[in-house]
């Protein structure tokens, strides 16, 4: 993980305030949904951020979280928020996760994975620290979406502005860039059988709810648009779902159910 990508991480959450940074999406919103009937007890919140997830499984999920980041800021709000928090270097290719094996039965990892350099010993210890059976719940922005593509294909630019306010941070932070297909791969090449695909629908979101007060028809109208793409759409188009893994000892057939939230 570059280092320059933490000092950026923290300028942002400095100059935006704890409280509204960043702005609640609805990746955020389907936790604890995405649970469904699994019966988590014990689940890792790894790169959380401020804590919205962590937050949402505190209030309405009864199972043991412990979160992770290593932004002092971060790390900052996690502990306001009351969740065991531990602050370890997720990119190393020598140093081993702080958990012995089959420790949790579910991990969440949502929009990091872009973020290293070491994906396959970060798959790899995510597969270690899992019982067998967990549950990796595992998100990143899929490149080959049409929200990506319209830059490069219409006009020539690149994914990430490195001048832009709007895209500057994920210019300098994102040193991977997956597709639905390629990080669908990759994770299942590590002991991992992909179960469920999660679409997260307009609903809860800053974006979302911004609209809806601007206006109550325009919101539903995205929300309807949002719901005809992802039923329409083939799962390798969507923006960036979350892909559900379990963890096996066998390999098995690709079957997995997609589910819109």
């Amino acid at each position: 993980m570059r280092k320059d990508s933490i000092k950026l991480e923290e300028s942002r959450v400095a100059d935006s305030g704890l409280v509204d940074y960043p702005p609640f999406k609805e990746r955020h919103r389907v936790f604890p949904a995405v649970f469904e009937s699994r019966n988590h007890r014990k689940i890792l919140d790894l790169a959380a951020g401020i804590g919205y997830v962590t937050q949402r499984l505190l209030d309405h999920y009864p199972a043991t979280i412990i979160s992770h980041d290593v932004s002092p800021s971060c790390l900052k709000n996690l502990h306001l928020r009351g969740a065991p928090t531990l602050s370890f270097d997720i990119d190393n290719a020598e140093i081993s996760f702080p958990f012995a094996s089959g420790t949790f039965d579910a991990v969440i990892s949502l929009v990091t994975i872009e973020h290293l350099l070491f994906v396959n010993e970060f798959l790899s210890e995510l597969n270690r620290i899992l019982c067998d059976g967990g549950y990796l719940y595992i998100s990143t922005p899929n490149y080959a979406a049409p929200e990506y593509l319209a830059g490069p294909v219409l006009h020539g630019r690149a994914f990430h502005d490195p001048i832009s306010p709007a895209s500057r941070y994920e210019f300098f932070a994102h040193v991977r860039y997956f597709t639905f297909k390629t990080l669908g791969g990759l994770v299942d090449s590590h002991g991992f059988a992909l179960d469920s695909v999660y679409i997260a629908l307009p609903d809860g979101s800053d974006r979302y709810q911004k609209l809806f007060k601007q206006s109550k028809l325009k919101a539903l109208t995205f929300r309807s648009l949002m719901w005809v793409k992802a039923k329409l759409l083939p799962l390798y188009r969507s923006s960036e779902p979350i892909l559900c893994f379990q963890k096996t000892s066998t390999p098995r057939p690709p079957r997995f159910r997609k589910v819109l939230l």
